[in-house]
This record gives structure tokens, sequence and C-alpha cells, in this order.
């Protein structure tokens, strides 16, 4: 199954349609994850302490674990997102936050370092930038966690850059973007 976490929040976004060139291509069928509508929020003092709890005791089934299910069995994943102030939207952070489950997608070894336990074979990056794009905070950062603890090695970046700089055809530039996707 592929899983397709979509961060985009205009109904004309820009990287949603490079990422639904990005599905087009991997073929079959996909789940979408619609984050925006999803209600999810961030982790409480409370929440926070209920998942300790149900992690220790092994209890990894309860509704509060359902994203990280879906994240770590997935075959491929892509997530689109894009490029706002330097990152990526909130919603993306509070997702991550919500999956990142030990036990479900990662453990940590006797040494504590994380051993991902996810299943996907590769990760797929969509973004979009109006003007420059700067990995650090947001490709570099899913990279690593999809990497270092998800046990995702095969990560990939699909964007297109500089489409609200004057004189750019941004739709030439998207049109371009799409046609290089491998």
């Amino acid at each position: 199954m592929i899983l397709y976490v979509n961060c985009c929040v205009r109904s004309d976004s820009r990287t949603h349609r490079l990422a639904r060139a990005v599905l087009d291509k991997m073929g079959g069928k996909y789940t979408e994850l619609y984050l925006p509508e999803e209600g999810l929020a961030p982790l409480s003092e409370q929440t926070l302490d209920k998942r300790t709890k149900l992690i220790e005791k092994g209890e990894l089934n309860d509704d509060m674990f359902y994203y990280a299910h879906q994240f770590a069995n997935a075959d491929r994943i892509v997530i689109s997102a894009p490029f706002w102030d330097g990152s990526f939207p909130s919603v993306l952070k509070v997702y991550l936050e919500n999956i990142y489950a030990v036990g479900i997608v990662s453990r940590y070894d006797e040494n504590g370092v994380p051993v991902g336990m996810c299943k996907a074979s590769e990760l797929v990056y969509v973004t979009t930038a109006g003007g420059e794009y700067i990995p650090d905070f947001s490709y570099d950062y899913i990279k690593a966690l999809s990497q270092g603890c998800f046990g995702i090695k095969n990560t990939r970046l699909v964007m297109a850059q500089v489409l609200d700089i004057a004189g750019n055809d941004a739709e030439a530039i998207l049109t371009n973007a799409i046609a290089q996707i491998k």
C-alpha cells in the first residue's frame, strides 16, 4: 500500500499537483491522509503520559497508535508539504510527533540507538517553493528521521522552486518538474 501524507492546505496547491504526478508514476492504489482534516493535535502532558504508559505495557493496539501503524505498514510513502517560512506546515510536525511510537515505527537497541521498524521501501518528499528551496529544516529533517529512526533508507526529494520570482514562468517550472519525475 502506498500512503500519501498530504499536508497541502490550499485547494489549488502546486505541491499537491506535483505529488499527484509522483503518485501517477508510482501506479497502483494509494491511501490519502489529508492532514489538515485529520484533527491531529500536539501531544499534551495527558496524551504523552498515556502514550508512555501504553508503550511501557506493550499495549500498542490503542486507537492513539492508528497513524503510527498505518505509517509503519505502508509499502511506500509520499509526503507532500509546501515550503513555508523555511520549513513545512506545522501539521506535518504534529503528525510526526503522533506517529513516533517506540515499538511501532522504531525500537532502541542495547546501546540506545534507534532501529527502524517501518516496512516502506522508499519515502518520497514532494515540495514546491516560491523562492529558492532550502532543505535544511524540511526534507533533510524528514530524511534523517526516515533513515535514522524509521528504517526507511531510500528517500528522495521531488521539488519545484523559484515559482514566485518575478519574471519566472511558474507553470513552465512546474511542468518541467513533473516531466523530470522518475
